[in-house]
């Protein structure tokens, strides 16, 4: 499987977190159409079913992350 590289995870994760934030605020049907199209394409870009799990392994790839350090995606 292709991985996303770490730079466009990094930014898909913001723009999801913000988008949540802003919806969350005002309930903007733009903001949770946005937020849908990011979470669609977090879980193409790291293999995953749910957005969930898909902030999880996007965040895990980010190069802070420890590689050694799989506590992040053990649920």
């Amino acid at each position: 499987m292709l991985m996303a590289h770490p730079a466009v995870l990094k930014d898909l994760i913001e723009q999801y977190e913000t988008l949540r934030m802003v919806h969350a605020e005002n309930g903007s049907a733009e903001a949770g159409r946005r937020m849908e199209d990011v979470a669609y394409t977090l879980c193409v870009s790291t293999g995953t079913r749910d957005v969930d799990a898909a902030l999880l392994a996007a965040r895990h790839r980010l190069p802070a992350a420890r590689a050694e350090d799989d506590a992040l995606l053990a649920t």
